[in-house]
Parts: C-alpha cells; structure tokens; sequence
C-alpha cells in the first residue's frame, strides 16, 4: 500500500469537541478508509457524524457513520477520548475519578468486543488515564499509548518560532514527563539550525527560558479561558500518532507510554521519546537531560506516582 494510500477502521470513543475535531481531522489527511464515532450521547455521535457525511461529500471517500463497541472491535485505532473535562484554572488532575470511571468502563467495552488494535487514549489527565486503559482493556502495554507531551512539544516549537521569528518546522525539541504542570522542557536538547539555544543566544539577546516554559505549560489553561475546551492543537497531535501507527513510520514522537525501567521507572505512563510503528510503541529513549532537567523528570514522575496510588484508593464506582 502506497504512503498516501487509506488504511482500514479507526473507532473514535467520544464524539464531543475532542473526538469530533479528531473525526475531521483524520477525514481530511483520508487515513482511514471507515471512521466510526461512538458516544453514550447516541444523538450527538449521529449528528456529529451526519455533520462529517456532509463535510465527506467535498473531501476524498470514506465511510463515517455512528456506531457501537461491535464496530470498534475490528478497528486498527481506537482514540478514546471520552472523560471529564476541565473547567477555568482546574488541573487535569483534579478531574481523576471523573475520567478513570469513564476510561475504564470505555476500555472493558473494546475488550468486550474483541478489539485487538492499538488504543490511543487523549483523555485527561491523560498519563493516568492511559494506565487505567491498559490495566483494563487486556493489551500488551506497547499497544495503550497517551497523546502525552505531544502538543505540549508542539507548542514549545510554536513559543520558540515565534520568539526567534524562524518557522517551526526548523526547530527540534521536546517537552516530556508528565502531561501537566509538572512537564518538563529540554531546553537542553533543542537545536535550531543544528544550534543549541545557547550558540544561538551568543549571536543576539538570550532566550527566556522560564517564559517560555511557563508559556507551554499555561497554554491549555489560557485556551481553555478564553473558548472553554481544546480541541485543534489535540486533534492534529492524534492524526500525527495515527499516521505514524498506520504508515509504520518508526517515527520518534513524545508520547505517553508504559516506563518499564527506564530510569529505574516502572508501573506508570510518562511521555518519553518513543519509536512509534505498527505495533504502537516500539521502543522507550531516554533523552540527554542536564541535571536540573533529570531532576525535574523524576519529580514530575513522582507527582504521577501520587496521583496513582491517590487514585487507586479511591472507593470503586458502580459496577
């Protein structure tokens, strides 16, 4: 199959701003040959997919139509995205048993039905809800995968380009760690140009770099103000996963995955660059960090570590 050539089924769990904005997004890259949108909300995920129908008549063919879990089984993507929202300043944390009750529940649905593909889970806070996918949907861990520092990544290249005034296809860095207020960015690692931030500060005025972290980190919030949820930034981050899945890329992208080690990690999902191919996560590195930046990583996993087992003690939900 050639690079631009449609794949199969891509099962999209949520139809609301998230799901929806992805459904689009995936039609409009035609990635897929059938999207499926399932939601609790029967009504919403018909009229959001009649809404895409519409939309599909103009753009290259494909099949989107509202569904059900049977659908989702056969899929070779399912991108959960069902959970709690956010409102105003509220972290993604605070909406913990909200969305683990929802993911969970999610999850058991796709097991139920036989799925044996790959889950991309966006919802937040989305380091815990990837662990609460994998520990209920019966997949390897190489095959749960959270949208992680992603667009937190893509928003530090977008801060930096608009700092430098140089596009940000020229500049390489990431953020990794938590999804969160305790990421981390590797200002360290960045390179413009084949430059490193400070070769490039030499030639004119220094970057702000606490700025510029701070301004990633408050991205979500300041967007979430101002229209009251997110939904491009996060929609293009699933369709870059996707295609790297689909196309067997083996593309290095920060993601949420499994630490099964690394840095003496184990037992929860962090964003680390990972190699990205048919089979999900291929493989977990560990980028150079300087010692504030290490510091900073194993803080932030520590603050993942506490929201589990905050998590885990919470009194279970219905059945």
């Amino acid at each position: 199959m050639s690079a631009g050539a449609s794949h199969g089924r891509v099962a999209i769990i949520g139809a609301g701003h998230v799901g929806s904005t992805a459904a689009y997004a995936l039609m409009l890259r035609a990635l897929f040959r059938e999207i499926v949108l399932i939601d609790s909300n029967a009504a919403l995920a018909r009229a959001e997919a009649a809404d895409l129908s519409d939309a599909n008549a103009l753009a290259r063919p494909a099949r989107i139509w509202a569904g059900t879990y049977a659908d989702a089984g056969s899929a070779q993507i399912a991108v959960l995205t069902a959970g709690a929202a956010t409102h105003g300043a509220q972290s993604r944390l605070e909406v913990v048993a909200q969305s683990a009750e929802v993911v969970g529940e999610c999850a058991r649905q796709l097991a139920a039905a036989g799925f044996e593909g790959i889950v991309l889970v966006a919802a937040n806070p989305v380091d815990l809800m990837a662990l609460v996918a994998f520990r209920n949907a019966g997949l390897p861990a190489a095959r749960v995968i959270g949208t992680g520092t992603l667009l937190d990544s893509s928003r530090l290249r977008q801060a930096l380009a608009a700092e430098l005034a140089i596009a940000p296809g020229s500049i390489e860095g990431m953020v990794v760690g938590e999804h969160g207020d305790s990421e981390v960015t590797v200002f360290s690692s960045v390179r413009i140009g084949a430059q490193t931030l400070g070769e490039l500060g030499a030639l004119g005025s220094p970057v702000d770099q606490s700025a510029i972290a701070q301004e990633v980190r408050s991205a979500g919030y300041e967007i979430i103000a101002g229209k009251g949820y997110t939904s491009f930034g996060i929609a293009t981050a699933i369709v870059r996963i996707c295609e790297a899945i689909v196309r067997d890329e083996r593309a290095i992208l920060p993601v949420s995955s499994m630490m099964t080690g690394q840095l003496s990690l184990a037992g929860l999902y962090l964003s680390l660059p990972c190699v990205l191919g048919a089979g999900g996560v291929e493989r977990v590195a560990v980028p150079p960090l300087d010692p504030s930046e290490l510091a900073g990583l194993m803080a932030s996993a520590t603050v993942i570590q506490a929201a589990i087992a905050a998590m885990d003690a919470e009194p279970a939900g219905p059945a």
